[in-house]
């Protein structure tokens, strides 16, 4: 089965306010180092179709998205998500050199500190503040769902943005890969 992420994204101005408000509808849940290496078969200007390997510590995970705009609603962006993770860790220069010689070449790296927190009113909401090197801080809030919840989840994502007094004009959705891309940045 694959899930549906349900998500909004806003920039951070003021952290320790913000962290605050969120401590007051959600307990937290864990704070993690993410280090994103991204892949694409595109040789020039920013990648139509990418995915990424993500290195928590603890285990590699590959991962893309494809964006379904006809579910979008109101700052709520909907992908439909794809993963696995690579049990086979100590052979992953094999994996690598496989990718390389099927065309794929890796053109940025993402690395980000989350917090996580989980909405008290429903633990399937996901609140993560995010400093994203090179970037800034941001927060998301995000509800993997199935298609069939979709609307359940844009509802929940807009509720939560309504008790933190999160304003529709502070969404930004724009990706950090893309926000790296424009800046230049490739940490390669």
């Amino acid at each position: 089965m694959h899930w549906l992420e349900v998500e909004s994204k806003v920039k951070i101005e003021n952290v320790k306010e913000l962290r605050k408000k969120i401590k007051k509808i959600a307990w937290f849940e864990k704070k993690e180092s993410r280090g994103d290496d991204y892949f694409t078969l595109q040789k020039r200007g920013y990648p139509k179709k990418a995915f990424r390997i993500r290195n928590d510590g603890k285990k590699l995970v590959v991962n893309f998205k494809k964006h379904i705009p006809s579910l979008y609603k109101d700052g709520v962006v909907v992908k439909k998500e794809f993963e696995f993770e690579l049990s086979d860790t100590k052979h992953l220069d094999n994996f690598l050199t496989l990718l390389e010689d099927f065309g794929f070449r890796e053109w940025v790296k993402k690395r980000k500190t989350t917090e996580s927190y989980i909405y008290k009113k429903d633990k399937r909401v996901v609140i993560e503040i995010n400093k994203v090197k090179h970037v800034g801080i941001y927060m998301e809030i995000e509800y993997l769902a199935r298609r069939s919840e979709v609307k359940k989840a844009i509802n929940k994502v807009e509720e939560v943005i309504k008790e933190l007094g999160i304003k529709k004009s502070q969404i930004d959705n724009v990706g950090y890969t893309r926000r790296l891309y424009n800046k230049g940045i490739k940490d390669k």
